[in-house]
């Protein structure tokens, strides 16, 4: 409600008020700028491809688009999840499955997170502070949930409607080591919350890869109640599965590709496998 609310209120300053033409540019971009990107490819099967943090992108509606951290600190894994959004559309396009996609950053808030996790709006990362949360308040982060994150699971919600079983696909990327933290062994983890059933034979797909060193519930736990596999698969009773690679492992495109070829063939071969 307050999301539309502001955009009444916007509407009516472009035609009520004397806007410089940066101004009024600035409105315009708003007005068309979506939290969410649909790419729609040729459906081949039950696939649905999600990434929760595709982007680095801060709307200048959240503190004029700067959260008071440099370009640096905003190329980070704190900010998105580098190489994922490569890497779903590169898995979207081989498997003919429709992506989604974040189009703003976990900084400004978490899509995957529940409404409620503490972590929802991050105020200290990583050791990077971040100034426009660290005094955030209730009433901010209610106006970013119906700004970004609503209308981002929404989208989810309403794609996974057309779908009479899909299966769910989250991509993430990880870094290697935390600071403080030990190095990650792991090149890729899939993480599962609860329902196990499509998660344990993939994983087993995967443990034959030689080359792969693969965490089972790793670099995370996979349980996080009202996260976007809880929200649209858990709670539905879909297969799904979320999946996180090592980022320095898809840095370009070529990298990206590879992978992608990678999980198509194990996800393939864990649905031939429950399709007996």
């Amino acid at each position: 409600m307050l999301a539309i609310t502001f955009m009444v209120l916007m509407i009516y300053f472009v035609y009520h008020s004397n806007l410089s033409n940066y101004q009024y540019s600035e409105v315009k971009f708003f007005m068309k700028y979506k939290p969410f990107e649909i790419y729609k490819n040729k459906l081949k099967g039950p696939w649905v491809i999600i990434c929760d943090h595709a982007s680095n992108f801060v709307p200048r509606s959240v503190a004029d688009g700067n959260l008071g951290i440099n370009k640096k600190e905003m190329q980070r894994h704190i900010a998105f999840d580098a190489g994922a959004k490569g890497l779903a559309l590169e898995l979207g396009k081989s498997l003919g499955a429709p992506v989604v996609c974040s189009n703003y950053s976990r900084l400004v808030i978490d899509p995957n997170r529940g409404e409620k996790d503490p972590t929802l709006v991050m105020q200290l990362y990583d050791g990077t502070i971040i100034p426009a949360n660290k005094n955030v308040t209730n009433l901010e982060i209610e106006r970013r949930l119906d700004l970004f994150y609503r209308p981002y699971h929404d989208a989810i919600k309403n794609l996974l409607g057309s779908f009479e079983n899909p299966i769910i696909v989250c991509i993430h990327s990880f870094t290697q080591q935390l600071k403080g933290k030990k190095t990650r062994p792991w090149h890729v983890g899939l993480l599962a919350s609860g329902d196990r059933r499509f998660h344990n034979v993939l994983l087993k797909s995967f443990e034959k890869e030689p080359q792969l060193c693969v965490g089972d519930n790793e670099p995370y736990i996979g349980t996080s109640p009202g996260n976007t596999i809880d929200k649209h698969a858990i709670i539905k009773e879909r297969f799904n599965t979320l999946i996180e690679v090592r980022n320095d492992l898809i840095k370009t495109d070529f990298d990206q590709k590879a992978w992608a070829k990678l999980i198509k063939n194990n996800l393939l071969q864990a649905k031939e496998y429950l399709d007996g």
